[in-house]
């Protein structure tokens, strides 16, 4: 039959809902995916991989990895359009700026210390014949602390650069994050509460949130306003529609500044789309608020946007595993993920006990957020502090200023071997000194907040 329309995205996006629901399903009735409140997203995501290895879903990798990169895309640019309209008093801003910079640089010392261990398992590896690319271990920081979307984009460039599997293998090490976020994540957040860590002690769990499905009685949270009269448009289309504006705006800037540099440095570019895309993002948003119109931009529309996208962004990224290739790297995956899961375990728990107040509140929110996303995050916090009365959930949104010149300079770093010809040894030692300098403003900032405390109290 001769089809007169390109159907191959909506199938895609067809299969990928089946695979949500059958997620949300199997969490609603499998006790153990309520223990570790693994998220429907990955519940059905497994699934479709399974499925898709054994060709009953026929899917490339290619249209799910094309699909992640842009929900990827999306998702970030709907955070910049998002802001805050909680009032804060000035003791509470101080406490969120300094738990913010804390995290932030918590997260630059995480990137530098999974790049060194990549870098680190890659040499030793290779002496025992593996014959791995230099920037192999690199995966680890972009999968299990910048998350799918970017494993998959930085991946997709090094395959455009000769680099064969990359995309598919930074899926992989974000998949590996995943599981050390929930399956040492949860126990870490029980640990604590039974410890008396928790600021405000939760009771158990509601069913509601082990389940995943809101009860039919139960109150529901608004998912946000209306700022445009039905009469004209939908408030989703208005709001998605900045977000395409948005988007087509990234795109124009960097092909313009992509045909100025040479061809690698273009296509690394790419790359960026998220970060690019965020900052633009804000920019509209200030551009916007300059001329009186903030209030048309509702948060919590955007943030359904946000999480729509992630949903389906690693529904994505699992199916979009290639088990072949996974298979023929199984030692490396396995040495690599394992050991920087259990030193950036290490590195979250010590910090975490270090801190000046809500030690396990903001320990659970950083470990979730550099083995996953922001999202992952939130998850672990919510086991402990469920109805967000500390400022630890506001801090996750603040932290990304202070930790975006880590991200920014790590994911450049992490491809110095590829497009500069840096050795490996040189690129581990530049990651080195990124890890002092991160470790030593969390020293200075914890010596200068108890000197300032011990003050007041004198």
């Amino acid at each position: 039959m001769n089809i007169p329309f390109t159907f191959e995205a909506m199938i895609a996006f067809g299969w990928m809902s089946i695979m949500l629901l059958l997620g949300i399903i199997l969490r609603a009735k499998v006790k153990a995916f309520q223990r570790f409140l693994i998220p429907s997203c990955l519940i059905g995501g497994a699934i479709g991989l399974i499925l898709r290895s054994y060709e009953i879903i026929p899917l490339s990798a290619d249209i799910l990895e094309t699909l992640a990169f842009h929900l990827f895309n999306i998702s970030f640019i709907s955070i910049g359009l998002t802001y805050n309209k909680e009032k804060t008093d000035d003791k509470g801003l101080s406490e969120v700026l300094h738990g913010s910079i804390w995290m932030g640089n918590i997260g630059g010392c995480s990137f530098a210390l999974q790049a060194i261990v990549g870098g680190l398992c890659v040499i030793v590896l290779n002496y025992f014949g593996y014959n791995l690319f230099h920037s192999f271990g690199f995966l680890t920081p972009l999968g299990f602390e910048e998350g799918p979307g970017q494993a998959l984009s930085v991946g997709k460039v090094w395959e455009n650069l000769g680099y064969a599997h990359s995309a598919t293998l930074g899926l992989t090490f974000a998949v590996a994050g995943y599981m050390f976020s929930f399956f040492i994540g949860v126990p870490l957040a029980y640990s604590g509460i039974r410890r008396g860590k928790a600021v405000h002690t939760p009771k158990e769990l509601s069913m509601e949130i082990r389940r995943g499905i809101m009860a039919q009685q139960s109150e529901k949270e608004v998912a946000g306003e209306l700022t445009t009269h039905s009469s004209n448009v939908d408030a989703l289309a208005f709001q998605v529609s900045l977000v395409g504006v948005v988007y087509l705006i990234t795109y124009v800037a960097i092909y313009g500044i992509g045909s100025l540099l040479s061809p690698e440095m273009g296509q690394m570019l790419w790359g960026f789309f998220f970060f690019i895309g965020l900052l633009i993002a804000f920019i509209v948003r200030f551009i916007i608020t300059k001329f009186g119109g903030l209030y048309l931009i509702d948060p919590g529309i955007q943030h359904r946007i946000t999480g729509f996208s992630v949903d389906y962004l690693l529904v994505a990224t699992v199916m979009a595993i290639q088990v072949v290739v996974v298979w023929q790297y199984i030692v490396p995956i396995l040495v690599i993920c394992i050991l920087a899961g259990i030193i950036t375990t290490i590195l979250c728990y010590y910090y975490g006990r270090r801190l000046w107040s809500l030690n396990l509140e903001r320990m659970l929110l950083i470990y979730g957020t550099v083995t996953g996303t922001v999202s992952t995050g939130l998850l672990l916090l919510r086991i402990a502090d469920p109805e967000f009365r500390t400022t630890a959930a506001i801090e996750a949104g603040v932290m990304s200023i202070f930790n975006a010149p880590y991200i920014l300079f790590g994911t450049i770093l992490v491809s110095a071997p590829i497009l500069w010809g840096w050795s490996l040894l040189k690129t581990i030692l530049v990651f080195v000194v990124m890890f002092c300098v991160a470790a030593t403003i969390i020293e200075l900032q914890r010596y200068l907040l108890l000197k300032k405390r011990k003050q007041l109290h004198s």
